[in-house]
């Protein structure tokens, strides 16, 4: 049995596959090795993944996840699930690796991750053969759940925005001025925190002001990111709840920049699948 991983940085989905069928799905709290020890993600494999797979035996690994680009953190992903999985081949690659081979496959385009982070690549039909850096939610990461809130929320509390609107999302998520803060500057993954407000925006998408930020964002992703890529000549597709749930907005954004985007999936699940059944 096959065990399939898509880690960002809100969630972690985990796959049990067998010839293609699935016969477990698991969710634990994102994994990131770039906010998290071995030893942390030790813990949340031991404590929450562990006693979910029972005696299903795995016999290979295939963990994707936000934050896995580089060889050391690469490495601190295999040791983690190393000390569990032991003798058992793990192969760990980055969530913009897993969204380029469950949206083409073999065939080269542009893959584009929109969640609670943002992402973007030139993928040859094999590897990821360039990649403009998301630069993370501070300085990038346009067009993410992250960085949508992070802006709608600023201008909640600069009072840009209509005083009804801001007050009824205080109020739904028991917010003030000053425990917004402590979370964002005091608290780990504030990228993820300003991620759970994304559902708000969502709502209240007809709103003049949510609409404008949402709009603006996407725009800034296809001119920072996509247009960067020879974009003219190849495929262009999303992977992520965020360009999922705005696939109207993001779609008008693309086509003020003049690029066609192919197609817009929530998850790269089925892909994975996909391409681990047929082409290895």
């Amino acid at each position: 049995m096959q065990l399939i991983i898509d880690s960002g940085s809100t969630k972690t989905e985990w796959l049990v596959v067998e010839n293609s069928v699935v016969v477990k799905r698991i969710f634990t709290k994102g994994i990131n090795p770039f906010y998290q020890t071995e030893s942390e993600i030790k813990s949340e494999i031991e404590y929450f993944l562990i006693p979910e797979l029972g005696e299903l035996s795995i016999s290979q690994i295939y963990f994707y996840g936000a934050g896995c680009s580089f060889p050391e953190k690469k490495a601190t992903v295999c040791n983690a699930l190393g000390f569990y999985f032991k003798h058992i081949p793990i192969e760990v690659q980055s969530d913009l690796l897993a969204a380029a081979r469950s949206l083409f496959g073999a065939e080269k385009g542009i893959a584009c991750i929109l969640g609670t982070g943002s992402n973007s690549c030139y993928y040859d039909g094999s590897e990821i053969v360039n990649n403009v850096s998301p630069l993370g939610f501070i300085l990038g990461d346009e067009g993410s759940g992250a960085v949508l809130s992070k802006t709608f929320v600023s201008d909640c509390l600069k009072n840009q925005i209509p005083a009804d609107l801001r007050i009824a999302f205080m109020n739904e998520y028991h917010l003030t001025a000053e425990g917004i803060l402590e979370d964002i500057y005091k608290k780990p993954f504030p990228n993820r925190y300003l991620a759970a407000f994304t559902p708000f925006l969502s709502e209240h998408i007809s709103e003049s002001s949510v609409y404008d930020i949402v709009y603006a964002g996407f725009v800034s992703f296809f001119k920072r990111n996509v247009m960067q890529y020879d974009f003219q000549t190849m495929k262009t597709s999303f992977i992520g709840s965020v360009g999922f749930y705005f696939k109207d907005l993001l779609l008008k954004a693309a086509a003020e920049c003049g690029v066609t985007v192919d197609a817009v999936e929530k998850s790269p699940m089925p892909g994975l699948i996909k391409y681990h059944t047929t082409n290895r």
